[in-house]
């Protein structure tokens, strides 16, 4: 082989790379596609608005003080995760319960420590 007629191999090498690549689109397809893609961001931004909609906010717990003292009767010790557990609530909500009962002096703190106190009813 010549070195011209590998050049000319070379060319035409190149010249397929070059001209390579996606093809575009007629039009029709690019304005479905816009469509679709402006649907989906709708969607999407529903389902967003949804969601958010759904969070609950704040603590809707109820309870009445007679039934949660029957169960703090029950407990061995009145503990925040055993409140919590009985009572079938976050940890969060049974500590909100603890510090109302104890400011209404319905409950005492007898033990604990770095913040696992113990507590017992008053009588």
């Amino acid at each position: 082989m010549s070195f011209y007629q590998k050049i000319l191999i070379f060319v035409n090498i190149i010249m397929v790379i070059e001209m390579g690549g996606t093809k575009k689109r007629p039009l029709a397809q690019m304005e479905k596609a816009q469509l679709r893609e402006a649907l989906a961001k709708k969607e999407k931004e529903v389902a967003r608005a949804a969601q958010q909609s759904k969070k609950p906010s704040g603590v809707s717990f109820k309870f009445d003080e007679a039934d949660i003292i029957k169960t703090f009767n029950t407990l061995k010790a009145i503990t925040l995760y055993n409140v919590a557990k009985s009572l079938g609530v976050k940890a969060s909500v049974a500590s909100a319960l603890i510090k109302t009962f104890e400011s209404k002096g319905l409950l005492k703190k007898v033990g604990g420590y770095s913040g696992h106190y113990v507590y017992a009813l008053s009588t």
